[in-house]
């Protein structure tokens, strides 16, 4: 029987989007699933969910549940983590980072995403998470003693350091998920372009990623593109505050880099498109993206309805959940998520082209071969075979975006590992929001001063 472990399986909803994926594919009918989450109340209602879920879809699955990592991790195949730490009194992960932004933004370092620049106090999972990064790790680690043949999807953000710290400290077989390449047919639809028919490849680190195939009807569609912004893109508006992959964002990175950013990328671009909310609405449109003081709580606080709203579905027997919220509780159609085609292309050889995030061992050049990078992979039950990247990423994408980005992460590492606070504040004094030594040492001061903040391994 295959056993298939979700830890964190408490983000219901995301769970829930796999368990479907899982029930539909019929190469993996009788496989047994663990969820784990230390949090009880959420780990029965995601239990109750996933089998009657699976019960209306007619799918043959064994489901078992545990607040033991140990007993989760202990002969699974396949382990999903979506674990997000969390401060202790909290409902939810999300809390923590809102208090971390908080705390930046009253010594002067207003929010941005995951800029490639030095973006290291109130915002992302890097610097100031080091619960977050110690949790991840100690995962992998349990996992290597309990089931070392398994593999380690890892889904939870910082998915970059993630994956790259437990390669450096383990020998887990870990690779990294994110939909984020998913943008590209965004780009596509938005062309008017058939799917099918565009020849596509993309290439980067997690959340920076380029276009650099981009073919239709085996021709350079580059021009399309071109003549889409020529025409169209003053008319551009977007539908929401996630819809930003052909913003002025990304025409004006993709005019500097030489190539179109995709999904997350284009919420990564410098610190041109971030100082401030009238900024974002200029580069991002009338919301000003996900990534500011006002969408980003409205994003969280619909995370939690949503969350509550199925725990206390899940408490009713009674109801039908593919007819009370077909939505989530799909009957048909895959999520678009990876993570079972690739189960079901390494257990039963059902081949498939994903976007995963993996040791780049000279996939891109002059990226160092340690570095995990964020590519097309061919998924068979023999393994991961890497695209080769043709054409190669411009030279301004690796020596302007992914160097930065990835001496970023470099340095992330470098602080959890040595706990070190001299190296936290050489860091912080090249970020574009310091002005002064005090500064740094001022916000420092006060991210100690939280309950969930320490910055030691």
């Amino acid at each position: 029987m295959l056993k298939i472990s979700f830890v964190g399986a408490g983000s219901v909803r995301y769970t829930i989007k796999l368990v479907g994926d899982l029930a539909k594919t019929k190469e993996l009918s009788g496989s047994l699933v663990t969820f784990m989450d230390i949090d009880e109340k959420r780990l029965e209602a995601v239990y109750e969910l996933a089998k009657r879920y699976t019960k209306e879809l007619g799918a043959n699955l064994s489901f078992e549940k545990t607040t033991d990592l140990k007993k989760a991790a202990d002969g699974a195949d396949f382990i999903i983590n979506t674990a997000l730490a969390r401060a202790k009194g909290h409902e939810d992960g999300y809390v923590q980072y809102e208090i971390i932004r908080e705390v930046g933004e009253k010594h002067g370092y207003y929010r941005g995403i995951d800029s490639q620049e030095f973006n290291m106090v109130s915002d992302y999972y890097t610097l100031t998470n080091h619960n977050h990064l110690r949790m991840s790790l100690n995962i992998a680690k349990t996992i290597e003693k309990y089931s070392p043949d398994a593999w380690l999807l890892q889904t939870a953000n910082p998915v970059f350091e993630i994956t790259q710290l437990v390669r450096r400290f383990t020998d887990v077989k870990i690779v990294g998920f994110c939909h984020g390449f998913s943008g590209a047919f965004k780009v596509f639809k938005t062309l008017g372009l058939n799917p099918e028919e565009v020849n596509w490849q993309v290439a980067g680190v997690n959340h920076g990623i380029w276009l650099n195939r981009f073919k239709y009807k085996g021709k350079n569609a580059y021009p399309i593109l071109d003549g889409w912004i020529g025409k169209k893109s003053s008319m551009w508006e977007p539908k929401d505050p996630w819809d930003v992959d052909l913003s002025p964002a990304a025409i004006d990175m993709y005019r500097f880099y030489g190539m179109l950013p995709i999904g997350d990328t284009v919420r990564n671009g410098s610190w041109k498109y971030h100082y401030n909310l009238e900024t974002k609405k200029k580069w991002y449109g009338k919301f000003g993206g996900i990534d500011n003081e006002v969408e980003r709580p409205k994003f969280y606080e619909e995370l939690r309805r949503t969350r509550r709203k199925l725990m206390e579905i899940a408490k009713d027997p009674n109801i039908k959940l593919t007819e009370t919220w077909p939505e989530i509780f799909t009957t048909d159609g895959m999520s678009g998520e990876q993570h079972i085609p690739f189960i079901n292309a390494l257990m039963n050889g059902k081949k498939t082209r994903l976007v995963l995030n993996v040791p780049n061992e000279g996939i891109i050049e002059d990226i160092p071969d340690d570095v995990i990078v964020e590519v097309p992979v061919v998924v068979d039950e023999k393994g991961l075979h890497p695209e080769k990247i043709e054409p190669d990423l411009t030279e301004r994408i690796k020596k302007m975006f992914l160097m930065p980005r990835i001496l970023r992460m470099e340095w992330a590492l470098e602080f959890f590992i040595t706990g070190d606070i001299k190296v936290l504040e050489e860091i912080l004094i090249r970020d574009p929001r310091t002005r002064s030594y005090e500064q740094v040492q001022g916000v420092i001061k006060d991210l100690m001063k939280l309950p969930f903040v320490s910055f030691s391994r």
